[in-house]
């Protein structure tokens, strides 16, 4: 990990759960936890730490113990920036075919962020980062005119949302970047029961244009798609994320199903983005969009899910 952790003061934290204690070591750019329980009847060997197994495991009739080393990145740590602190979260899991209840204990390891901190590869608020070949996907939040990375994650309502989703292209062939489907949960992970609120669907299309002022702004580059959303009635005062579907697409193969659509209220109707001339091909966005035919994955065809968050809209 990068000379960030500098400012970091190392932690050990304990607490318990229910009968069972945890012992969480926070270093440079690792966790060590420790799992410890009573006359327990848990078999520590089926413990996870995220999606890793222990590194040592001791039972004997009194303790039973699980103790896990796993560096940040590994073992499906997820990692949080906001505007303070730098967060990698997991949690331990035990799940078995029996009737015993699963169980479910969280981690985290917090570090202060230094003011002037930046990602060399992650985008700020990042909750999931997704690489597929040489393409890393980021979306990212910005200040309002794209200059540089956001300093606040709250916004009043009616204000601009700038968010920015690119990948490194890197040594593939020209490849141009859409926003597949994107909405706001008030969840960092969406369920059946999720809350949500839509603002592009169908294939590219960005429906929240048709009421509000979010609009596509103009390309500076393929790689990148950056989208200026009004901060909307949803969830407000509470923890939003955005949960963002990004493609990475053949350019010379725009199509119904690959495309980046917006409303032009003025004209009542649909308009493509990156090529007005084209615009029939968001004919669909008030109907259905045909999904991508069946295929392999090929160079010219990558995709990511990716979660921005937490954001507050104010009244």
């Amino acid at each position: 990990m990068s000379s960030f952790l500098i400012l970091v003061f190392f932690s050990l934290v304990v607490f318990l759960v229910a009968q069972a204690e945890i012992t969480v070591e926070c270093g440079k750019n690792s966790m060590s936890v420790r799992w410890i329980e009573t006359n327990s009847q848990v078999d520590p060997s089926l413990l996870r730490l995220g999606s890793c197994p222990p590194t040592r495991v001791n039972v004997n009739p009194q303790v039973s113990e699980a103790v896990f080393y796993a560096e940040f990145g590994s073992c499906d740590i997820r990692r949080m920036v906001t505007i303070n602190e730098l967060v990698f979260e997991s949690e331990i899991t035990y799940t078995t075919f029996s009737k015993t209840a699963p169980l479910f204990y969280p981690v985290a390891c917090k570090y202060e962020r230094p003011e002037d901190w930046t990602p060399p590869l992650y985008g700020p608020l990042l909750f999931h980062i997704h690489g597929q070949g040489d393409l890393s996907f980021r979306l990212t939040l910005m200040k309002d005119d794209f200059s540089a990375l956001a300093t606040t994650t709250t916004f009043p309502l009616g204000s601009t949302i700038p968010i920015a989703a690119s990948f490194d292209q890197m040594t593939h062939q020209p490849l141009i970047l859409l926003l597949d489907e994107c909405v706001a949960s008030t969840t960092p992970e969406l369920g059946p029961d999720s809350h949500i609120y839509p603002l592009i669907t169908n294939k590219g299309c960005l429906v929240d244009s048709k009421k509000t002022n979010s609009r596509f702004m103009p390309r500076n580059q393929l790689s990148e798609i950056r989208l200026s959303l009004q901060a909307f009635k949803f969830a407000i005062g509470e923890d939003v994320y955005l949960h963002c579907r990004l493609v990475a697409w053949d350019p010379s193969d725009l199509s119904g199903s690959n495309k980046a659509c917006q409303y032009d209220r003025k004209s009542s109707r649909w308009v493509l983005t990156d090529d007005p001339s084209q615009s029939s091909l968001c004919s669909c966005c008030d109907t259905d969009c045909k999904g991508r035919k069946k295929r392999e994955k090929t160079a010219d065809y990558y995709t990511s899910t990716s979660v921005l968050g937490p954001l507050v809209v104010e009244n």
